[in-house]
């Protein structure tokens, strides 16, 4: 006899005369475990990223054992399949425990394993585990090349385990803090490759010794039966910080939107200044300063610089071939037609479907932007490469204020993941640095906006009157934010192109964050459609 179900009382107990080192070898249990357990767990994980769709079977596409001296754990590649007619990999390691304090944390499985009864867990839950994978990492050989390799850093120079704890709740990845001075963070969805996030920290650190992110000091990767390199976890060092960039620049926001009350200020009577223009501190008039606050513009200066080091140091590379620069070809822009102009599609049915949800300027910028939706394409279409004779190199990719932390007046810059709508070969694509210069922009539109939308009773004007205000704000930011970042990366010969190359990628970069952002808004909250809607209009008026 393979196995059996008891049961008793509510909860069925799974019997198996195995071993725990051979139970992935049983098909039994492998089938059980699968279809009528997993299915269940896995769409009810904050990381499951496949709510959306129609989940049709699991598969274990990989396992490998996680170990060392006699202590064992089984990682376990998962492949969700839905009906949609595609597929998701996802990492789960996984531990049996027989002590009911642990099986209450994470209990995905009630089972007796020659006789002896007790729970499969996430084994994330179990410091054992934790510890195990730590101390993996800290004594891994400088060559690896067993099916689970372990990586450590020059950098990391600590070898004691002292502690860990989960990071907190995240989406769509795990993070342990460990001896409260570094992070290891499990991917949860992986790819059949090296993720993007593990390639760029190391390079960022070993290689160029960039201090604005977080130092890379180990890594878990893992060759599949394919001879696929496969990322799992990624440990760095942790910046203690003050939040991140998003929360740091909405509450310095609300101090400059309640200046306009508190300042007697007329919005009416600000001083404005064209879009894209390169701005130096001093060209900001003493106006704007006396309202919004010379510290904002000093942070906004500090930002840029980062940027534009990390830029700098991403874009100096001529040896290892996946980061050395490239210039603009034929290959790259049907690449990037193709996949604006699908998205573009995509943000015009979504508009004409939901466009009964909107109201006021937001409704107005709607039916402008099905207007123009033939000058919009146009303006995807008309991107010519001959004309560009700046370099494209690897990027951020999802570069935001919420990828940024706050640390005494400094800025560190992580997660280097890409678009989660990306596939993982289009997040390694060479592109213009710019493209993260857009992303940032937009995010601050957002932060102004939404400081508006979250402080209504707060501010003594009209919602038109502060969009105004909001407007004029966000031009001297992204101004002096462009002017420090081109100045920065021209001293350090980092080829971004000539001027009217530079606001000709910066506004097709811009025209794309905003229509992608669209679809987010339609679906989730109409009302905050306004943003990105205005964003497009911004592009396509000026």
């Amino acid at each position: 006899m393979t196995d059996q179900k008891a049961v008793s009382g509510s909860e069925s107990t799974f019997q198996f005369q195995k071993n725990w080192e051979e139970l992935l070898d049983s098909a039994d249990f492998v089938n059980i475990f699968l279809s009528d357990v997993l299915e269940n767990y896995i769409v009810q994980q904050r990381w499951y990223g496949g709510k959306s769709s129609k989940l049709k079977y699991i598969e274990l596409a990989e396992f490998f054992k996680i170990q060392q001296k006699g202590e064992m754990y089984y990682g376990l590649i998962l492949e969700v399949n839905f009906v949609e007619a595609f597929y998701q990999h996802y990492f789960l390691p996984i531990a049996f425990v027989t002590d009911e304090n642990f099986a209450q944390q994470d209990r995905i499985l009630p089972i007796e394993i020659n006789g002896q009864k007790g729970h499969i867990i996430d084994a994330t839950n179990l410091e054992s585990f934790r510890k195990l994978v730590f101390e993996r990492i800290v004594t891994a050989e400088p060559i690896d090349t067993t099916k689970v390799q372990y990586h450590k850093s020059h950098l990391f120079v600590d070898n004691s385990y002292e502690s860990s704890r989960f990071m907190g709740l995240e989406q769509s990845n795990t993070s342990l803090i460990y001896n409260e001075k570094y992070v290891l963070k499990f991917f949860r969805r992986i790819f059949a490759d090296k993720n993007p996030d593990y390639e760029m920290s190391r390079f960022l650190s070993e290689k160029k010794g960039f201090k604005n992110t977080p130092s890379y000091l180990g890594s878990i990767n893992l060759v599949d039966s394919d001879d696929v390199n496969i990322t799992i976890g990624l440990m760095q060092e942790m910046i203690p910080n003050e939040g991140d960039a998003w929360e740091y620049t909405l509450k310095e926001l609300h101090k400059v939107f309640s200046n306009l009350e508190y300042k007697n200020i007329s919005i009416e009577n600000l001083p404005i200044v064209n879009l894209y223009l390169d701005l130096d501190i001093r060209d900001i008039p003493p106006q704007i300063i006396d309202w919004a606050g010379l510290h904002l513009f000093l942070q906004v200066q500090t930002l840029a610089k980062r940027t534009a080091e990390m830029h700098i140091a991403l874009g100096s590379e001529f040896e290892e071939t996946a980061f050395t620069p490239a210039h603009y070809n034929g290959d790259y822009t049907v690449w990037l037609k193709n996949k604006v102009l699908y998205q573009f599609q995509n943000r015009l049915n979504a508009v004409e479907n939901n466009i009964h949800k909107l109201e006021g300027l937001a409704l107005e910028l709607a039916h402008e932007f099905l207007d123009k939706k033939n000058e919009i394409r146009k303006r995807f279409v008309d991107f010519d490469w001959t004309r560009l004779k700046g370099e494209r190199i690897r990027i951020h990719g999802d570069y935001h204020l919420g990828q940024v932390l706050v640390k005494e007046n400094d800025f560190y810059i992580l997660d280097f993941e890409g678009e989660p709508e990306s596939t993982i070969r289009d997040r390694k694509v060479k592109q213009s640095p710019l493209k993260d210069v857009a992303g940032i922009f937009r995010s601050f539109h957002y932060a102004i906006y939404a400081t508006i939308f979250n402080n209504p009773e707060h501010y003594p004007f009209n919602r038109d009157q502060l969009f105004k205000a909001g407007e004029v704000l966000y031009r001297y930011i992204t101004g002096l934010f462009l002017g420090t970042y081109v100045t920065e990366t021209q001293n350090a010969n980092l080829n971004i192109g000539y001027n009217q190359e530079r606001i000709f990628i910066l506004k097709y970069c811009l025209l794309e964050k905003a229509v992608y952002e669209l679809g987010y808004e339609l679906n989730s909250r109409p009302e905050w459609a306004v943003i990105p809607l205005k964003g497009i209009s911004n592009i396509i008026n000026h």
